[in-house]
């Protein structure tokens, strides 16, 4: 299977072109901010460095988050536009599961962890092949406290591992990775095994949005205080 892979969820941009496990060519560049501006360039350089045309793809994989709420939207909404465009199935990868499947060496349980900010963080617990905390936002409490039942065989992996260690110095795990974003070929090999009837290419939020909509119109009194 030939498949382009994005990722713009997190602290990184990320195009990489791939044929079944072979990467053809990989782009990954760390950025917090000015995704929508890279991608497009990153896309091109990619596909001109495989070799290939764009009608050669046969799957685009795309992460849907959690994570930033712009970045993630710039892959998501180039994705689904360049899939619209070549008549190819899109699918959406969790950035919690890629980042849980990213380790190079197999420990007994993985937590991957993603700064939510607000005394949160976004939490995923794999253990051996079972998922035993589903994608969620957690205090850094409750976190610690589902990590603390799988010590000392749990890795922490993602940029939230600082905000727990920080936070709970003295909770025990086996492995520290801070990676800033999943790797290129964990992403493609989880968006080869994807169904794309199954992992559709929507956002993933799991919590409402730090903005809300304001309570009254331009023009409109305010409501007095009962």
């Amino acid at each position: 299977m030939r498949l382009l892979v994005i990722d713009t969820a997190l602290g990184a941009c990320t195009a990489a072109v791939f044929d079944d496990d072979r990467a053809l060519a990989v782009r990954f560049e760390p950025m917090t901010k000015g995704h929508q501006e890279r991608l497009g360039g990153l896309v091109r350089d990619v596909m001109a460095e495989a070799g290939v045309p764009f009608d050669s793809l046969d799957r685009i994989g795309v992460t849907v988050g959690p994570g930033s709420f712009t970045g993630l939207r710039v892959g998501l909404a180039f994705a689904q536009g360049l899939g619209a465009a070549l008549d190819r199935p899109v699918v959406g990868v969790s950035t919690l599961a890629a980042l849980s499947a990213d380790l190079d060496e197999p420990v007994p349980a993985v937590a991957a962890l993603i700064d939510a900010r607000r005394g949160q963080l976004y939490v995923r617990i794999r253990q051996g092949d079972a998922v035993v905390v589903m994608d969620q936002a957690l205090s850094i409490a409750a976190a610690a406290q589902r990590i603390a039942e799988l010590s000392p065989e749990v890795a922490l992996v993602g940029n939230g591992a600082a905000v727990l260690i920080d936070a709970c110095p003295d909770l025990a795990f086996a492995r520290r990775d801070d990676r800033i974003a999943p790797t290129p070929h964990t992403l493609a090999r989880l968006s080869a095994a994807a169904d794309p009837a199954a992992a559709p290419p929507r956002p993933l939020y799991l919590r409402a949005p730090d903005a809300t909509p304001p309570s009254r119109l331009p023009g409109q009194p305010r409501q007095p205080t009962p």
